[in-house]
């Protein structure tokens, strides 16, 4: 039998001469894509309404403190997790983001405490960052060091200058009331923290999905030689990725000081595994196999819900470990299964 008749006999078609299977397979693949799309989600809802019916936690979950606590404290693990996003588009780990949101935080606390201006505080938050993250992407671009080697290194070393700049002690001076109100108030009934966050994620969304860069970091991320070979300037591309991480970090940090009113030097070791098991997360939610935006997002909040949640109940603080830890090896296998499951 010759390959032309294989082909012909192949799909068996009904009368309108459409083959049944490859339409059914379609339409198994389209309900399969939504189902793992929208799965988190859905797991976001479901336990949010376990919390607030279960008896351990259902007079305080569900409280309107308690839902404007959750979103403000966790509004800054996202954009943390924003943050550590942008070079994973690329399959670049960032694993530096923590330590440079808590050497902004203690420096723009340390200067306004000083009595350095609002906008110039908060430049120096910002500032910091972008330093850190030029110099993650000179040491990665230019010199060839692994990403996870360099920013695990340079989270070490930013660490030791926190330390080296508190004694381990919180900065805790005189934080302008206009600047820690804001962190601390709301816009009808929501907290104003969160609306930065909002302004931020849409930006990062944009940027990724509506804009030449973005399209040049999905290529690069997905396969590397190709990205080169059509003209993509991969070095330069990569290492912006790490300039932005920076600056979004940076952001975080200032947004921390004036949530807290204050800086606790090892806050940033809080804030590194959840940013970055969110981000990975993020391959499994809403757009699956692919990094992105929203689902960052979904996952920052299902798991802000989960230790919260667990946390009303008296859970041991161990607990919100394993949570974590969990989360950050199943957002990496899934990655790499939606990743495949997409190239074949």
């Amino acid at each position: 039998m010759t390959e032309n008749a294989l082909d012909v006999t192949e799909q068996p078609k009904n009368s309108s001469g459409e083959a049944r299977p490859q339409r059914r397979d379609r339409h198994r693949r389209g309900v399969r894509y939504y189902l793992e799309a929208y799965a988190f989600l859905g797991l976001l809802i479901l336990a949010a309404i376990f919390f607030s019916v279960w008896g351990e936690t259902s007079e305080t979950f569900p409280s309107a403190a308690n839902i404007r606590t959750l979103i403000s404290a966790n509004a800054v693990v996202a954009i943390v997790a924003l943050a550590a996003l942008v070079p994973l588009v690329c399959y670049e780990f960032d694993l530096s983001v923590g330590a440079i949101a808590g050497l902004s935080s203690v420096f723009v606390a340390t200067a306004l405490s000083h009595g350095t201006s609002i906008p110039l505080a908060i430049g120096i938050g910002i500032g910091l960052g972008i330093v850190v993250g030029a110099i993650n992407a000179l040491l990665i671009t230019r010199i060839g060091v692994n990403a996870v080697i360099t920013t695990l290194g340079m989270s070490i070393i930013v660490g030791g200058v926190v330390n080296q700049k508190t004694h381990g002690i919180a900065v805790t001076g005189d934080i302008p009331l206009g600047f820690s109100e804001f962190g601390s108030s709301t816009w009808f009934g929501i907290p104003k923290i969160a609306y930065v966050l909002v302004v931020i994620a849409a930006g990062v969304y944009y940027v990724l999905n509506h804009t030449p860069y973005g399209r040049y970091l999905y290529a690069f991320g997905s396969n590397r030689d190709a990205a080169r070979l059509v003209g993509i300037r991969t070095k330069l591309t990569l290492g912006t990725t790490f300039i932005i991480s920076g600056a979004l970090s940076g952001a975080a940090g200032v947004l921390q000081v004036a949530r807290a009113g204050s800086a606790d030097p090892k806050v940033g070791e809080t804030f590194t595994l959840p940013a970055l098991a969110a981000a990975f997360l993020s391959a499994a939610a809403m757009r699956p196999g692919r990094y992105n935006v929203t689902g960052t997002l979904v996952a920052i909040f299902f798991l802000a819900v989960l230790n919260s949640g667990l946390n009303l109940a008296g859970s041991p603080e161990y607990v919100n470990n394993y949570v974590n830890g969990a989360a950050l090896i199943v957002g990496v296998a899934l990655a790499v299964r939606l990743g495949r499951r997409q190239e074949l």
